[in-house]
């Protein structure tokens, strides 16, 4: 969050960006987060934590979109080395939740393997339509970071790294008017 708030006022430090950095991963890595975040190009967790070479594993599917891939690369970080933090970082005006909200408030399916994305986003979807909120894309938005997060959180390989307090999955929000990152829950206290 240091970093997400170097990001919100520009004071970039743009660490572990360099050929010593890069030298010195050359042979091994221990990142301290694993980032499921969007394919959204104005969301990269890089640079919106302010981060470098070997600081996070990042996974970007639509909508945070997760099947048995996803949550196996999810979980690399956390059972082979000791990750301690995934965060789910969902955002605003988020293109691929809009398109699978529309598709599946008006039954239509989206072209290709784009359905697939919006099947997946269906929970996010029935619990916006639940709330009934001004703005049903938004509230998509945020409950599928959550459910995600949640469903992260109680997958039978990473629930006991979670009970042992050794590992924390949180669900995070990002402004693209603000650059800033919102914790949503699942934060260590």
């Amino acid at each position: 969050m240091k970093g997400n708030r170097r990001w919100v006022t520009g004071a970039l430090q743009h660490p572990d960006r360099d050929p010593t950095r890069r030298e010195l991963l050359a042979t091994k890595q221990q990142p301290y987060g694993v980032v499921l975040s969007c394919i959204d190009s104005r969301v990269p967790p890089e640079l919106v934590f302010d981060t470098g070479l070997g600081d996070l594993y990042v996974m970007r599917t639509g909508g945070q979109a997760v099947g048995p891939v996803v949550t196996g690369s999810v979980e690399y970080g956390p059972m082979t080395s000791g990750t301690p933090l995934i965060v789910v970082l969902g955002h605003q005006r988020c293109g691929a939740v809009s398109a699978a909200y529309k598709a599946l408030r008006e039954g239509k399916p989206l072209p290709g393997n784009l359905q697939a994305i919006a099947q997946a986003l269906r929970p996010a979807y029935e619990q916006a339509v639940r709330e009934s909120s001004a703005d049903p894309v938004e509230t998509m938005a945020r409950a599928q970071v959550k459910l995600t997060a949640d469903a992260l959180r109680g997958n039978q390989d990473l629930a006991p790294l979670v009970s042992k307090g050794v590992l924390a999955v949180v669900s995070a929000y990002y402004s693209l008017d603000t650059g800033q990152v919102e914790i949503l829950n699942g934060a260590p206290a």
